[in-house]
């Protein structure tokens, strides 16, 4: 290495403990920071000020700005950035940092935190947020030597990013951003992308050669890799059927014959009768989560399962896997690729496909309900490349059942089920990539819970399209009631909110929808718009699913 090199790569500077903050962003190339502002961190705010090539989003409550962080990150690839005060500020925003955990999604959070002085005597919102942190993040850690900063906040970076991606926290004492001192700068992080050895290549080779009806599921670390199109090609190379894992729908092209389905909530026993049916499964960069394997019931010992991760944690935490592979899936189906397999499971992948069709019609009919209706026609009208997010609800299931995500990174979902997480997502989503329709799913009861966002929205000029699905309940909770204390539904009934009215208020465009003709022509509108949109789709609240009623719940208990 030169000394040209080591001047670019490394630099020695005196500065506050915030401009320190900074400059360690500048390294990594962060363009938002999303926040809700606080006293203990206001030299923090002051140094991004200063600084032009990053942008400061304030919202309207912290749980808000960690949504929209982490709906960035994945929308991006890159690592979201979030900021909060003290104990309220970062009991808030405590949702998103745990979506970010069980999505793996890489997040830094700095939390301001009470003068040092003032440490264990229960200052003013005092909370040992490293401590409280902790189970929910991949490292906390709280800063008390300004001279450190850079060591910890570029040692963040590389956690958050490195092996399985997901959220650390960093408390910063006030006086510790005051503080100025001399400080030593590195180089931005580098992920690391281990393979696999051939001695793991010649083991799968041969089991897959051994193999009568395999099976791909793939989650996320496929995305985070971004070796979709390894994917793509691998299971052309040798004609293995692929199904996604829970709000991975993405990872792969749902047109693409070799397809098969999407392991989620409700989903149909057809598919998954291809999971459980298989002889070998490979999972790629799944953590074999509780509703990819439907309660972990997915996975049987008379089943060959060859499981890849970044993470050696996750192999075999569900399931002791035959073969198990810390490597990065990208790494990993490159090598892959010259495996000697010889397909001769046809008759299997066509079979599942033709099941994969059949449950998943594109076929409306005029009766259908108008939520139906709405997946048909975002289908129709939405620009190739458009990004969708959702809520948590049962809402999903027709988006999840109905709709093609033809193309790699269109869809951002909470695989944590967090409701608000739809709308501040989308807007993350769009922030980074302004060039792409960006469209979020909600139910009324999520919608509401982070509806202050809007004002966000409106504030940074962030058009995005809201499609809330208005039954007037929250409607997971009351079909679980349905199913266990059958018409006897307490607390989930919701009020009659306006919400096209209450989207003017703030200074977006609204609008109340009863029919799918009203749909389609706002949905027009909408598109050719640059302000964000409220399309308030009035449901029937006894189509409590994709499959059943109120009433079809009840009888079936009655039964």
């Amino acid at each position: 290495m030169t000394e040209g090199t080591e001047v670019k790569r490394f630099s020695r500077q005196s500065m506050t403990g915030a401009k320190g903050i900074i400059e360690c962003l500048k390294r990594e190339k962060v363009e938002n920071v999303f926040c809700v502002p606080g006293e203990s961190y206001l030299p923090v705010m002051d140094a991004i000020r200063g600084e032009p090539s990053i942008q400061l989003i304030s919202n309207r409550h912290e749980s808000g700005a960690a949504f929209m962080a982490e709906g960035y990150a994945k929308a991006s690839g890159k690592t979201g950035v979030v900021m909060a005060t003290r104990g309220v500020g970062a009991s808030n925003l405590t949702i998103g940092v745990h979506t970010a955990y069980q999505d793996s999604t890489p997040m830094v959070v700095f939390l301001g935190q009470v003068h040092s002085k003032f440490r264990g005597r229960e200052g003013f919102q005092e909370v040992d947020l490293d401590q409280f942190f902790q189970p929910i993040a991949k490292w906390t850690f709280e800063i008390r030597d300004a001279e450190r900063i850079p060591e910890i906040v570029q040692r963040a970076f590389r956690i958050a990013q490195s092996g399985r991606p997901g959220p650390v926290v960093l408390s910063l004492p006030e006086d510790v951003l005051l503080e100025e001192t001399m400080m030593t700068f590195g180089p931005a992080v580098e992920k690391s992308k281990p393979g696999p050895s051939s001695g793991e290549l010649e083991k799968i080779e041969t089991l897959l050669q051994q193999a009568r009806r395999p099976l791909i599921i793939a989650g996320g670390g496929v995305k985070w890799a971004q070796g979709e199109q390894e994917l793509l090609q691998f299971a052309e190379n040798v004609e293995i059927p692929v199904m996604a894992a829970f709000r991975r729908h993405d990872v792969f092209p749902n047109d693409h014959r070799l397809y098969v389905g999407h392991l989620g909530l409700g989903t149909n026993p057809n598919l998954i009768r291809t999971a459980t049916e298989a002889d070998v499964v490979i999972a790629l960069g799944t953590r074999l989560s509780e509703v990819t394997t439907q309660d972990y019931t997915l996975i049987s010992p008379d089943q060959k399962l060859i499981h890849i991760d970044i993470d050696p944690n996750v192999i075999g935490r569900v399931y002791a896997p035959d073969i198990g592979v810390t490597a990065d899936i990208r790494i990993a189906l490159k090598g892959m690729m010259d495996l000697n397999i010889q397909s001769h499971w046809s008759d299997w992948t066509i079979s599942r496909r033709h099941t994969y069709e059949n449950v998943s019609s594109p076929d409306v009919h005029p009766n259908d309900p108008i939520n139906r209706h709405v997946i048909d026609l975002l289908q129709k009208h939405l620009p190739e490349g458009s990004i969708l997010t959702n809520d948590a609800g049962n809402f999903t299931g027709w988006l999840h059942t109905f709709y093609q995500f033809k193309h790699k990174r269109t869809y951002i979902g909470p695989t944590s089920g967090a409701m608000g997480y739809g709308m501040p997502a989308a807007l993350g989503a769009k922030l980074a990539n302004p060039e792409r329709t960006v469209v979020s799913l909600s139910g009324d009861g999520g919608f509401f819970m982070t509806i202050q966002e809007l004002e966000t929205a409106v504030r940074y000029t962030i058009p995005i399209i809201c499609i809330v699905f208005n039954n007037r309940m929250y409607g997971t909770i009351r079909m679980h009631q349905e199913i266990h204390y059958p018409g006897k539904g307490i607390g989930t009934d919701l009020g009659n909110v306006r919400f096209a009215e209450l989207a003017k208020s703030i200074g977006a465009d609204g609008y109340t929808i009863h029919e799918k003709n009203e749909f389609e022509s706002v949905l027009r509108e909408a598109l050719k718009g640059d302000r964000p949109t409220v399309m308030d789709v009035i449901t029937n609240p006894e189509q409590i699913s994709v499959t059943s009623t109120l009433e079809d719940l009840r009888h079936r208990i009655r039964e």
